[in-house]
């Protein structure tokens, strides 16, 4: 007998990614419920119920839980192991806890994908700065230190360049839970989502090339500038992905582009990503609807191109701190195909994401001069 449809949903986060997959659900008439530590977070103004608390406060968990049909998250550096004791109530949490357990920590993440073939950089464990050492000898320098758990939008990572850093890179990432991979030589960065509906269908969105600026994502653009041969091998990755995973909801795979056109994985998150945030204008059925569909046990949408598009972050400067004013609207609501998205974060901080600018038009060419003219047209002050 086919599961009922989940019509109230439980969101573990309220930040900007909540807040775009309410938006869509509240399309289908859902009821949605937020968990998040900040009264005023972006989620709280359009939420039917906003529980204030930790992201990895077992029992907030398990209120929301209580009230809701199906618990998902907008962030994974949650507490599974509340998630687990909730599945173990008969209440569904998507994607699966037994998968984000995995994906979580960065070394059996990725071991997982060299375990089963999936393309990914050669890696070691460490435990010691002596540990880095002899990586090195193996890996040659430069290679990728990270911090197995909690890293994010380049926090966890050091890139070392000599056996002279070892003890600043141990040291510089906590000396606990690190690892260490062979420097990729990429040509671009990329990255494919993909979705899992509850009765395994997947739906694989066409291929993001991304841009990045002190590891921070800047810009995204598609369709990707790969050959046919790369898209294929990079949208099949994904589809593996979910898989292996057996994950229900959107995953986000983030990939290198090697010198031959060859792919291999950075990084996989386990819910919507900023890379994918083209979708909600550029495609039939954006990231965000999508994932409300799968964790509710609906069919998934269309996940074909319109047409070409350009993504661009807003973030705070250097510099910026304080309440947030937004100036420029006017100008960037003026350029054909551009779209405005600001998130309604209170505070600008430097590197804060405030928002983002997503603009469409016949050529990609052309997406990209709009993207850059509004880019330079807004402006998040801190007053």
């Amino acid at each position: 007998m086919k599961a009922p449809l989940a019509t109230k949903i439980g969101i573990i986060g309220g930040g900007q990614l909540g807040k775009m997959m309410i938006l869509e659900a509240k399309k289908m008439g859902m009821v949605i419920n937020i968990l998040d530590p900040e009264e005023n977070c972006p989620s709280s103004s359009i939420a039917d119920c906003h529980i204030v608390g930790g992201l990895k406060d077992a029992d907030a968990i398990k209120k929301l839980a209580e009230i809701s049909d199906v618990v998902t998250y907008e962030i994974e550096h949650i507490n599974v192991d509340a998630l687990f004791e909730i599945e173990k109530t008969g209440k569904p949490v998507y994607p699966t806890p037994a998968s984000l357990k995995i994906i979580q920590n960065k070394l059996s993440q990725k071991t997982r994908l060299i375990e089963e073939g999936v393309p990914s950089p050669d890696l070691l464990a460490v435990g010691s700065p002596d540990d880095l050492r002899r990586a090195g000898e193996k890996f040659g320098y430069p290679m990728m230190v990270k911090a197995c758990l909690g890293g994010y939008d380049g926090k966890g990572n050091f890139l070392i360049k000599s056996a002279d850093q070892a003890e600043e890179a141990f040291e510089a990432l906590g000396g606990n839970d690190l690892m260490v991979e062979s420097f990729v030589d990429f040509t671009m960065e990329i990255s494919v989502l993909a979705c899992r509906g509850r009765n395994g269908e997947i739906a694989v969105y066409p291929v993001a090339q991304n841009d990045h600026e002190n590891e921070v994502l800047n810009e995204t653009r598609v369709p990707a500038n790969i050959s046919a041969e790369t898209s294929k091998q990079a949208m099949d990755v994904a589809r593996r992905v979910m898989e292996i995973f057996e994950g229900v909801g959107m995953f986000c795979v983030e990939m290198f582009v090697l010198r031959d056109g060859s792919v291999s994985v950075n990084e996989i998150a386990p819910r919507p990503h900023n890379s994918g945030h083209y979708t909600i204008e550029a495609c039939s059925s954006s990231q965000f609807d999508n994932h409300i569909r799968a964790v509710a046990g609906m069919p998934l949408g269309d996940t074909s191109l319109i047409k070409p598009v350009v993504m661009r972050n807003l973030l705070g400067d250097a510099g910026e701190d304080g309440r947030a004013v937004v100036t420029g609207v006017d100008e960037v609501l003026a350029i054909p195909g551009a779209r405005l998205h600001i998130y309604g974060k209170a505070e600008v901080k430097p590197k804060r994401k405030m928002g983002h600018i997503t603009v469409i038009a016949d050529t990609l060419e052309d997406a990209v001069k709009n993207g850059e003219k509004a880019h330079k047209a807004l402006k998040i002050l801190g007053k």
